[in-house]
């Protein structure tokens, strides 16, 4: 029976598959038991167990050898989620190696280095992913930066722009979060072996010495100090991994926006056979990109949950870790998901230049206000072009008017001829640093939203 978000047939198509393998329950198990023959192996190294025995550990730690049903059983009866493993494991093994697995570690330390290993392969995952969403979106910014639109603050028209220079931006917040996620992990998730309470001491002195190997033995950094109670490592991920997220709802938004009926300036790409509506035939919805904004709000959703995990009680508290080891595998899942949600929606996104040609045109010349402002500002001073301008402007707007006619009338006013005022009212001419910016987003240039020093030509 298929319960929850992740198993129903309703909505498992919203979730990455390679994500949701990840955190399956068999690959969970094939993590727990790749730290036990990482940890017999380190251990080995030092002399704390034989080698034969590692050896023997290591060729039954396969999650397909164990009962699964039995295991089920055995968790519901126990009420506990690894002693049941390692029973089944030590039959596995047999003797004398049974007496050698799970040496001087402590459940906690088992599971939070396994999250540790799965954690990798999401990040891996999230990361590869993202960067053929961005390669993507560089290659939009270039193909369109000089496709005009009109740039919108609070909802309304602001200045002219290219939507080269909007995808640039989206390009641009989605490189920070990239690299701010990159630079955490390797400190986040790590192999942590301390014991019952962190101090080692079933080890002997050799605790430290353990978990170093451990650690280069699964490719992860050593905790160094593996304290139960701290989870400050993992919490600061999911923030950066929140933020991240953050970025890409803004770019789903922006879409969904855009592709209004009544704006139509882009559009996710259409197939035969994809319906908007059970009773409206006509409609063609943006359900991938509400399906990421969705995603993402259940993301940030989760994310207090992982904050309060900082807090936790004495050495050990399992009213926390119970909370943060179902929240994080599902933010993993989700993330993931809305990162492969913006990877096919970059991949076929149709832009509409006519649209957006249209709705720049659509105030009547209002949108070019202030590049007449800023003409007449040396002439008469800033403050007092603003204040001609704004008359104008509302006036136009209050009357119903172009306004190219109402500054047509008070041309003498104005002082500009009217070559110089067809000029400014053609947008193409007031769209500052966009097609610069664009071009060299397209390039890969990570200086994008910087002016060229050099003033190359763009």
């Amino acid at each position: 029976m298929a319960v929850g978000a992740f198993d129903s047939f309703i909505t498992r198509s919203w979730f990455d598959s390679a994500a949701l393998d990840i955190w399956s329950d068999t690959s969970t198990l094939q993590a727990w038991l790749d730290v036990e023959a990482g940890l017999a192996e380190a251990e080995a190294q030092l002399g704390l167990v034989p080698s034969e025995c590692a050896r023997a550990i290591k060729d039954n730690a396969k999650a397909e050898l164990f009962d699964l049903a039995c295991l089920d059983r055995d968790i519901r009866h126990a009420q506990h989620p690894f002693v049941p493993v390692l029973k089944q494991f030590e039959v596995l093994c047999g003797e004398p190696a049974a007496g050698f697995i799970h040496l001087g570690a402590t459940t906690q330390n088992i599971f939070d280095t396994a999250v540790s290993l799965q954690m990798r392969r999401t990040h891996d995952l999230i990361l590869d992913t993202l960067d053929k969403a961005i390669a993507r979106l560089r290659a939009l910014a270039g193909a369109h930066a000089t496709t005009l639109q009109a740039g919108r603050t609070h909802g309304q028209h602001a200045l002219p722009m290219t939507f080269g220079f909007k995808v640039a931006g989206w390009v641009d917040e989605l490189e920070r979060g990239r690299a701010r996620l990159a630079e955490r992990f390797d400190g986040s998730f790590v192999a942590s072996l301390g014991g019952a309470i962190g101090t080692g001491a079933a080890l002997d002195g050799m605790g430290r010495d353990v978990e170093a190997r451990l650690a280069q033995v699964l490719g992860l950094k050593p905790a160094g100090l593996a304290i139960r109670s701290s989870y400050d490592r993992v919490a600061d991920y999911v923030s950066s991994l929140g933020v991240l997220i953050g970025g890409l709802e803004r770019v789903a938004q922006d879409i969904v926006f855009l592709q209004r009926t009544e704006i139509g300036e882009v559009r996710e790409a259409f197939h035969h056979g994809k319906v908007g509506s059970s009773t409206m035939a006509q409609k063609r919805n943006p359900s991938t990109c509400l399906r990421i904004v969705s995603l993402c709000r259940l993301v940030r959703a989760r994310m207090p949950l992982c904050l309060e995990g900082l807090v936790r009680m004495d050495e050990g508290d399992s009213s926390s870790t119970n909370v943060t080891d179902v929240t994080l595998p599902e933010i993993a899942i989700l993330a993931a998901s809305a990162v492969a949600g913006l990877a096919a929606v970059s991949d076929g996104l149709v832009v509409d230049g006519a649209a957006m040609e249209r709705n720049l045109a659509i105030t009547g010349g209002l949108i070019n206000s202030e590049a007449i402002m800023m003409r007449l500002a040396p002439r008469i001073g800033r403050h007092a072009a603003h204040h001609l301008l704004y008359e104008a402007a509302q006036g136009a707007l209050s009357e119903g008017r172009a306004f190219s006619m109402v500054l047509q009338e008070r041309a003498g006013e104005i002082g500009i001829t009217g070559d110089e005022m067809r000029q400014l009212m053609d947008p193409s001419g007031y769209v500052g640093d966009s097609v610069k910016i664009a071009r060299r987003t397209a390039n890969g240039d990570e200086t994008s939203h910087v002016t060229n020093p050099n003033n190359d030509p763009p």
